[in-house]
């Protein structure tokens, strides 16, 4: 597309998102001059897009309240990403507790699709299978999503009522500073200004969320992403479990994901064979050990089992299974 074209076209964006917009606004953000941001407005009033001019102090250029955009125009690559970014995000929990949000989109981009299109859409929606289980998925409410992500945005203090996965409710002071979704569950990190602690709260678990006046500056140190996965990898579970593994800390995750294990590579001795990979320390807590023997052979590395004694047996036990079932003689028929 001539750019040209394409910046008109960007300029209905900005027009559309509502308000007045300046001329010097919306010529810093199409890189272009202000005369030139007036030839653009020329172009919409040209194709029948109702752009008005506001004059005064605070004047600019605005659409004519009540002006609808035309039919939706997406060629099939980009119906394709569009439809299948919905029922994906659905899904996947990256949607709303409202339920219909995704469907009643899907429906509306439906409608407007040529009939050949449609029809070719509905035939890849209708094949499609997911391998994530119905019920996976806790979807936050929009009324906790969007004032929570606005005092992340704005670094505003907000205040909660919170349900703890024993049931326990509780009001709290927060300091927000990052969401993150994550295995069809989102989590905001904070900070509780009356303990000084960081901590992880999923969004689910929030109702009645108020932002409160004040300001508070972010902590530094690990992403929000990586505090959600290491708060969901030393979580207070029934087993704590160490070992080291000789493969490097990418190898280990393709088994235990960093929302399960947290993993550290440790110093190469001088000595070590350069060839070999080194070790690495991982650490992890878990309810059941029972899993975990087939995952660690899953591995193909060596592996050493410090805590506990438990798991150690249960390795052998799994190694001793295997050997008798590699030993035995097929049934005749």
């Amino acid at each position: 597309m001539p750019r040209p074209i394409a910046r008109v076209l960007a300029l209905l964006e900005l027009l559309q998102s509502g308000g007045i917009r300046t001329a010097t606004e919306l010529a810093d953000r199409l890189d272009v001059d202000e005369r030139t941001v007036r030839h653009y407005v020329g172009h919409l009033v040209d194709l029948d897009v109702p752009v008005e001019s506001v004059r005064g102090r605070h004047g600019g250029y605005r659409l004519a309240p009540g002006y609808r955009m035309p039919p939706l125009m997406l060629n099939d690559d980009e119906a394709l990403a569009v439809l299948l970014g919905l029922l994906a995000g659905e899904r996947a929990g990256l949607t709303t507790a409202t339920g219909t949000a995704s469907e009643t989109a899907t429906a509306k981009i439906r409608r407007v699709l040529p009939e050949r299109l449609r029809h070719r859409l509905d035939a890849v929606l209708g094949s499609l299978a997911f391998t994530a289980r119905p019920g996976e998925a806790a979807a936050p409410e929009s009324g906790v999503l969007l004032p929570v992500a606005d005092a992340v945005n704005h670094r505003r203090p907000i205040a909660v009522r919170y349900t703890a996965a024993d049931g326990r409710r509780s009001e709290r002071t927060l300091h927000p500073h990052g969401l993150v979704a994550h295995a069809g569950r989102w989590y905001v990190t904070a900070s509780d200004p009356t303990t000084g602690q960081d901590r992880t709260f999923r969004l689910d678990r929030i109702t009645d969320v108020r932002t409160l006046p004040g300001s508070f500056e972010p902590p530094t140190g690990p992403d929000p992403a990586k505090r959600v996965l290491t708060s969901l990898a030393t979580a207070p579970y029934r087993h704590r479990v160490t070992l080291y593994v000789q493969a490097t800390a990418d190898h280990v995750h393709t088994r235990l994901p960093p929302g399960i294990a947290i993993v550290e590579e440790l110093p190469t001795p001088d000595d070590a064979d350069r060839q070999a990979d080194g070790w690495s320390r991982v650490d992890l807590r878990v309810d059941r050990l029972d899993w975990l023997p087939a995952t660690l052979a899953s591995l193909d590395r060596p592996f050493s089992i410090e805590r506990p004694a438990e798991l150690r047996e249960l390795v052998e036990a799994l190694a001793e299974r295997l050997a008798r079932s590699a030993r035995r003689s097929p049934p005749r028929a």
